[in-house]
């Protein structure tokens, strides 16, 4: 149970509590409710945890959403879950964590910006490696490297915390994008808490120890945050936290001066490489899943027989996470992103308004990410239904009003991020659509003899 909580805290925690608790301070008016914002978060997470919760413990096979998704809807809806994940949008997330990694090693090693892109692809790279390497090398680097991340969460928050500065009561104007921008920078913080599903074959009793890792993960994440928050506030105030762009950076430098600034780039270093090991190992066991099931990525599903790991699947999600890094990255692959979208009618993109590799993946993704969550909240409706006599170890609590409320939640987050990403939304739809043709193709193949 305690790897598969690493993993959730490995992947939840990976960026945006270093940078973004800023941009969600300035969304709101007082302390207590940005505490409130990111207190609903963690709550809206663990509306989110029940039902996979019950998912993965009355279906605990390996591959997570793919599977409730066939069950529910169809072959169709679970290979188009598994092609888009392979397609965009995990490998769109590890390029994500990848970016950031590269963009703090720049800053710790005064490399030129042009390294950034090739430093993102050697973490990716080197991670795949070590998880090739089989599943006890994978889950023994990410409970290392959460170790690690959580101990310096903990460094910030009592630093912050016996700094000088108290929480001030008073209150003004939001000065940032209001609370929905709040809210959807704080539900993006909480991403990932799910991905702990997809090893759930390899879990010892899944069905007792799932539900207990997502809810004790989603519930350490919340604390984490919540406390980290609080020791930016008492360190820079409540108006310095508005202002500042890298909160963490500035807290650690405001209690110990430069130094603060490279150890605060250690840090983040570490968090990405473990939400980057995390989602690696996660990710291809859907993708492994895919190809067992269906004939055209049947080479994805081969297990490596000594080291027993899905050696071809990691290899497809660490080729196409390369490929994104390059795309967003890249100043060639930016022009080829442009030219498809001129084609397209849709003009260039716009660059600036993005930022940088983060950014952009984030903007692409997250459209197809939201969709097939809130198809996975109806999922859970279909197979009560379907499945009234299969026998559920975990019920979610309150049926039907909390997974309504998660299906909720999908809905809202799902037309905010379509209004974001603008013209990259399009871009995201067009691999997404190539999954149809794909499979009928797949359907028309003949068995393997």
């Amino acid at each position: 149970m305690w790897d598969a909580v690493s993993i959730i805290v490995g992947i939840v925690i990976g960026s945006t509590i270093f940078k973004s608790s800023g941009s969600i301070a300035a969304g709101v008016s007082t302390p207590w409710a940005m505490f409130g914002v990111w207190l609903a978060g963690g709550a809206l997470s663990l509306v989110g945890a029940l039902c996979y919760a019950e998912l993965a413990a009355t279906y605990p096979r390996s591959g997570g959403d793919y599977v409730w998704l066939t069950r529910a809807f169809g072959p169709l809806a679970g290979f188009l879950f598994g092609w888009a994940h392979l397609a965009g949008i995990l490998t769109g997330s590890i390029g994500v964590l990848a970016f950031v990694f590269a963009d703090h090693a720049q800053r710790l090693w005064n490399l030129p910006d042009a390294a950034g892109p090739l430093v993102a692809i050697a973490a990716v790279v080197g991670l795949t490696l070590m998880n090739v390497l089989g599943v006890f090398f994978g889950k023994a680097t990410q409970n290392v490297l959460t170790a690690a991340k959580v101990a310096g969460l903990a460094a910030i928050a009592v630093a912050g915390l016996s700094a000088g500065h108290a929480v001030p009561a008073a209150s003004h104007e939001p000065s940032g994008g209001g609370l929905g921008m709040a809210m959807i920078l704080v539900l993006y913080a909480y991403g990932g808490w799910n991905d702990a599903a997809f090893v759930a074959a390899e879990i010892r009793d899944p069905r007792r120890n799932i539900p207990r890792a997502l809810l004790v993960g989603v519930g350490l994440v919340t604390l984490v945050y919540l406390a980290v928050n609080a020791a930016y506030c008492r360190a820079l105030g409540w108006e310095g936290l508005q202002r500042s762009e890298l909160p963490a950076a500035d807290t650690l430098r405001a209690v110990f001066g430069p130094t603060g600034d490279r150890a605060m780039s250690v840090l983040v270093l570490v968090s990405a490489l473990g939400g980057i090991n995390g989602l690696i190992l996660t990710g291809s066991r859907v993708h492994a899943s895919l190809g067992r099931d269906h004939r055209v990525f049947a080479v994805l599903g081969r297990w490596h027989p000594r080291l027993h790991t899905p050696v071809w699947s990691l290899a497809a999600q660490c080729a196409i996470t390369t490929l994104l890094v390059g795309a967003v990255g890249l100043p060639a692959g930016r022009e080829a992103i442009d030219a498809v979208l001129t084609r397209l009618g849709q003009g260039g993109v716009d660059w600036a308004r993005y930022g940088g590799g983060f950014e952009t993946l984030v903007s692409a993704t997250a459209p197809i990410f939201w969709t097939f969550f809130l198809l996975t909240g109806l999922a859970l409706f279909a197979l009560r239904d379907q499945d009234r006599e299969v026998e559920r170890a975990f019920r979610v609590p309150l049926y039907p009003f909390v997974p309504f409320a998660f299906c909720l939640t999908c809905t809202w987050m799902l037309n905010a991020s379509i209004l974001w990403a603008g013209p990259l939304a399009l871009l995201a739809l067009v691999p997404f659509m190539l999954g149809v043709p794909l499979y009928a193709f797949s359907r028309r193949m003949r068995p393997a003899s």
